[in-house]
């Protein structure tokens, strides 16, 4: 049946086609999957390179500077998904005009920048939302809901394994740099951080917990270069409590082969035991999640999202959650004081890496 909404037209910053980018892979399809948006306008700073995503995309307005395309009355929703460094300015600007916005995780360079963001939005009241995007996977969504309503019982315990095939011994030149601290884009501040916002969201806030950094290849080999010393962990161990009751083991690990960087969450409840299973080369929360319910898989909602590619799912049900808030007035997509919380904890753990 067709839609009845008015599309929301979608602007988007740092849309880029050349190389492997998250944003091509990621968030033009999961806004061109959602019923109720429409891609409109690409924005980068250089107008050739805007011009050729609005061709591979099959959007009609391309912009060389990103704060026209904000100014653009044609554009309704904004979304970020430049390098972190350059969020901040684009977020703001958005919000100083009052749109909505959509910006990737990180929200900015640093906590402060992140909380000062959160602050500015709870005056404005503008709809907006967060790509942390694992926690609007349907099987973690269902999850939630169980821990909410009391199905698993008392929470005694929950172990977790993160991986990725990012942050490992060897990397390709377009990686180069992750590897500096001022992009806030490490294995502590992406993998370990959509990993712990998934725990914090489904069983709460952090208790007593400590963490293990490890550099586990300090020196990385560079395709066709000269390597790179490694400043920033590619392990992280987290032991400790959560703040509502029961233990938190945690694990996220860099470096696995691209067919085998498994996730799992394993959580002990005083009736019932789930877990969630799952794993994607960029990280689980690139991927789908399975949920199961004392070793039983238990079934979801069907979705119109469903039939997307696994790296797109998770993103489209962040965007439709954006677009429902608009909408309706609500506030269930992922905020800028959650990614402020975030990034409080990250620190808490020794991995507020950058101030910016």
């Amino acid at each position: 049946m067709p839609s009845t909404r008015t599309p929301l037209a979608v602007g988007m910053v740092g849309l880029n086609v050349r190389g492997n980018g998250w944003a091509a892979e990621g968030h033009a399809p999961a806004v061109q999957a959602v019923d109720g948006l429409v891609l409109a306008g690409v924005a980068t700073t250089r107008p050739e390179t805007a011009a050729e995503a609005a061709a591979r995309f099959g959007v009609a307005r391309s912009y060389g500077d990103p704060l026209a395309m904000i100014d653009d009355p044609a554009i309704d929703v904004v979304a970020v998904v430049s390098p972190v460094p350059t969020h901040r300015e684009l977020v703001l600007a958005a919000l100083d005009r009052g749109k909505p916005v959509l910006t990737e995780w990180p929200v900015a360079a640093g906590g402060e920048a992140m909380a000062e963001i959160a602050a500015i939005e709870a005056r404005a009241a503008v709809p907006h939302a967060v790509n942390l995007q694992a926690r609007r996977s349907p099987a973690a969504v269902r999850l939630a809901d169980l821990v909410a309503d009391g199905a698993l019982g008392r929470t005694l315990s929950v172990r977790v394994l993160s991986t990725t095939a990012g942050f490992g011994s060897s990397i390709v030149p377009a990686y180069v740099p992750l590897e500096e601290p001022a992009t806030w884009t490490s294995l502590g501040t992406i993998q370990t951080a959509h990993t712990l916002d998934l725990v914090t969201h489904v069983f709460g806030a952090l208790g007593d917990a400590h963490a293990l950094l490890d550099v586990q290849h300090p020196v990385v080999e560079v395709e066709g270069r000269e390597p790179v010393v490694r400043h920033l962990p590619d392990h992280v161990l987290v032991h400790g409590r959560l703040a509502g009751g029961g233990t938190l083991d945690l694990e996220v690990q860099g470096g696995r082969a691209p067919d085998d960087a498994p996730f799992r969450l394993e959580v002990v409840g005083e009736r019932a035991s789930a877990a969630l299973l799952g794993g994607a080369p960029r990280g689980f929360q690139a991927g789908t999640l399975r949920l199961l319910l004392d070793g039983a898989p238990v079934d979801l909602p069907p979705s119109a999202l469903d039939a997307l590619p696994a790296s797109v799912v998770n993103v489209a049900h962040t965007y439709a959650a954006l677009r429902d808030d608009i909408e309706a007035g609500t506030r269930t997509a992922p905020s800028f004081g959650d990614a402020a919380d975030l990034a409080a904890s990250l620190a808490s753990l020794g991995l507020g890496l950058v101030e910016g």
